[in-house]
């Protein structure tokens, strides 16, 4: 059913209650922004993917604010949940009335969320972050002109992978899903397995390889055994046993040069990319693409792309993106020299970073020079807006982690915005009455005299 605008309040049991308006200071960033987000648009882009029938759906101002505060603040579903219940800010830019002392949701409700809106809710609210900015006039028209795009890495929530870890884990997951559904199999593995990964990690440690080579492949001859035994046995298996199954081939067939590995089992999407870092040679996850304005940092597109293409292959999706979420294209595109050749064919102009300035007027260095300041924008989303370790599973979860995190990356900067600038202007409005204060008394002096 179409969630409820609020949470019914009864008029007897508020009677002894104060309001949150009276308690937050009207000052507060989260207080003026609760002002400036237009929630009812909110409302009506996401009551689309509810029906009309059924159990009434949490309310929407709720779950918005909840992500919002989740990726600003760098938050897990547990933690944003708890905090919301002790402090007045949280709850009243979600819209409640009164100050709440319990857990507004179970957590788990967050990501039940997620997956009803999929990525298309994830851009709707980064959208609306850049709309709030302009309505502050915060972020200027003409900033949305000039953009730097660029790409990183989206490192993906797994454990290093190792051959005989893998070999071992796909065998576990094998063995408790067909027992789940009531496989009988002929042999689990179970104690030998635990038992040769044990010791191939002590032979690895000792520099013995041959023997840890050996062990490697006993995980292997132990994987293949049960997946020929489940094939033989399964009857109608389900679509995760199947998927299971063939991951699990995959990792047996793999070698070392293969193309398209597995680097883990649950998150079988996964890639290993190189980003020439000298304190980094590979990173496990996914690539994503970034545009922000030259002038400012405001983020106006994020994706991710799986496969691992090249950087200026990803340039014409990302422009495609800021164009849908901004309504507008904008004039001039920078970008480093891994761009090169990228084929984009939009009206943007690509200006492709070189080493010298050569042919480029004075104008369109300086801002080429600007390029890298994306750098430090990515620096930021990933130490503190959840970019530096994704923990929301599947290809959809890529998308929607870096679009989120992108949204609490402007949010923050539109709340050390509004921070700043009510402190001017009351330190300005008290300096004024006490000028006004002290005239009637000077006056008074003056005359006296």
């Amino acid at each position: 059913m179409k969630p409820r605008k609020s949470a019914s309040e009864d008029p007897q049991g508020a009677l002894f209650k104060t309001e949150l308006q009276y308690l937050v200071d009207e000052h507060h960033p989260l207080v003026r922004l609760a002002g400036e987000v237009d929630w009812s648009q909110l409302e009506e882009s996401f009551g689309q993917a509810y029906s009309d029938a059924g159990r009434p759906g949490i309310a929407t101002r709720l779950m918005v604010a909840l992500h919002y505060l989740k990726f600003t603040f760098d938050l897990s579903d547990e933690l944003v949940v708890q905090g919301w219940a002790e402090n007045p800010y949280w709850q009243f830019f979600s819209g409640e009335k009164f100050f709440q002392h319990e857990l507004p949701i179970d957590p788990s409700s967050m990501t039940r969320w997620r997956k009803r809106v999929g990525e298309a809710g994830a851009e709707e609210l980064l959208r609306e972050t850049i709309q709030a900015g302009l309505r502050l006039n915060l972020i200027k028209p003409s900033q949305l002109q000039r953009v730097n795009v660029d790409t990183t890495v989206q490192e993906k929530n797994v454990r290093f992978p190792t051959d005989a870890r893998l070999l071992n884990r796909a065998r576990e997951r094998l063995v408790k899903l067909a027992q789940a559904e009531g496989i009988e199999l002929r042999q689990s593995y179970a104690r030998v397995g635990k038992r040769e990964l044990l010791m191939q990690s002590r032979y690895a440690h000792a520099k013995q390889f041959k023997r840890a080579r050996k062990a490697t492949r006993k995980l292997k001859t132990y994987l293949g055994r049960v997946i020929r035994d489940v094939e033989r046995k399964a009857v109608n298996p389900s679509r995760e046993l199947q998927e299971l199954l063939v991951v699990g081939k995959r990792i047996v067939e793999q070698e070392r040069k293969s193309k398209n590995k597995v680097y883990s089992v649950h998150e079988p999407l996964v890639e290993c990319i190189s980003k020439s870092k000298a304190h980094k040679r590979y990173e496990f996850g996914c690539k994503v693409s970034l545009a922000a304005t030259s002038k400012g940092g405001w983020l106006l597109a994020a994706q991710a792309h799986h496969g691992n293409p090249y950087d200026g292959h990803t340039l014409s999706a990302t422009m495609e993106q800021l164009a849908k979420l901004t309504g507008a294209a904008p004039e001039h595109v920078f970008v480093d020299m891994g761009y090169r050749g990228h084929g984009y064919e939009g009206i943007s102009v690509v200006h492709v970073d070189k080493k010298r300035r050569g042919r480029i007027s004075k104008s369109t260095w300086k801002w080429m020079k600007r390029r890298s300041a994306i750098e430090p924008t990515i620096g930021h989303l990933k130490s503190s807006k959840r970019l530096d370790r994704n923990r929301l599973k599947g290809a959809v979860g890529d998308r929607m982690n870096v679009i989120l995190s992108a949204a609490g990356m402007n949010l923050h900067k539109i709340m050390r915005a509004l921070a700043s600038a009510p402190g001017s202007l009351a330190l300005f409005l008290a300096w004024l009455l006490e000028l006004l204060r002290r005239r009637p008394a000077a006056a008074a002096f003056a005359g006296a005299r």
